[in-house]
């Protein structure tokens, strides 16, 4: 028997099995690799057959047919949620239609929904910290369809166990669709010049390697999780909206150029949909202070796993490609 044959049957003993619905993209593949590096056997639904790598048991299917995520599902005692619509096009009539798909899976195997929350959830002008108990008050389109889709998880909790794991703007390595990727920085460019999207002071950050980190151990201590359970990730706070750009400056090892982001530009263009339409619905989360209150989650891991940003900014600029070396941290010039 091989080292993985002995390291799957392990985890079938243990009913350490998880599904993971977008194991392909960056929130879900850190969550799978995480999972795995906890003795975990996880399972990937795609929608194109993958070859064998990085340990995980690719599955073909669609995460929009209730017949391929109930086949996939079979045995796991873990659904990972971190599918979204292709291109995040179509929200309004995709995302609903696949969490019901997840969470009749996960009822027919008795297992529980992890879920990466978002905190478009909210309004940022009423709710400053977020907890489990902020009211949930979206501004936006996309906002409204989240809130939905965690309603739907509550009322369903009592049959299927629910986490759902709340994080701000992703980065890290794999992250491909995401603010820091795709518009503060050019990948596979080495950096030139930074884009700050920050309007003001206080933005929330999570370091994928450190989410995916979280939830792994969340889910090892599954015992201590209510049947609807909901924390808050706190991960790296950019007190005073120049921290993220500092960061990649020192990454750089040069005072690289800082431009704002054209937020009256997607203002102009929103009539037209598209990206701008996302980005102006979103706006407000950069215009103001919002941090997350994760004293749920210390009180259920003791700690939070944190990478320092200089560390976690560095690692993400090379995955992208953006180094021309790997410069040692240096002195910002005033």
């Amino acid at each position: 028997m091989t080292g993985t044959d002995e390291k799957a049957g392990t985890a079938e003993k243990t009913g350490k099995i998880a599904l993971v619905l977008g194991a392909t993209g960056g929130v879900g593949g850190s969550v799978a690799r995480a999972l795995l590096r906890h003795g975990w056997q996880v399972r990937g639904m795609v929608r194109q057959p993958q070859p064998g790598r990085d340990g995980i048991d690719w599955v073909t299917g669609d995460a929009m047919r209730a017949e391929d995520v109930a086949r996939a599902a079979r045995g796991v005692s873990v659904i990972v949620h971190a599918v979204n619509p292709p291109g995040y096009r179509n929200w309004g009539r995709l995302v609903l239609p696949m969490i019901d798909n997840t969470i009749a899976a996960a009822r027919a195997e008795g297992a529980r929904i992890l879920l990466p929350g978002t905190i478009y959830n909210f309004d940022p002008a009423q709710v400053p910290v977020i907890s489990e108990r902020s009211p949930q008050q979206p501004r936006s389109r996309k906002g409204r369809v989240r809130v939905a889709l965690e309603k739907r998880l509550r009322e369903a909790s009592a049959e299927a166990p629910v986490l759902i794991l709340r994080a701000g703007d992703y980065f890290g390595p794999g992250s491909r669709s995401s603010w820091f990727s795709q518009a503060m920085v050019t990948p596979g460019r080495p950096l030139r010049r930074i884009v700050n999207p920050a309007r003001s002071a206080g933005h929330s950050w999570a370091y994928m390697p450190d989410l995916a980190e979280t939830a792994a151990r969340l889910l090892d201590r599954a015992e201590t999780l209510a049947a609807f359970e909901e924390v808050q990730f706190a991960g790296h706070q950019d007190i005073d909206g120049h921290q993220m750009t500092d960061a990649i400056r020192r990454a750089a090892g040069r005072d690289l150029p800082v431009r704002r982001f054209p937020w009256w530009l997607m203002t102009l263009a929103a009539p037209f949909g598209g990206f701008a339409r996302e980005a102006a619905e979103i706006a407000p989360c950069w215009s103001h202070p919002v941090r997350l209150d994760n004293h749920r989650l210390l009180a259920l891991l003791g700690s939070e796993p944190h990478t320092p940003l200089e560390e976690a900014v560095r690692e993400s600029l090379a995955a992208l490609g953006c180094l021309e070396t790997r410069a040692l941290p240096g002195p910002v010039a005033a």
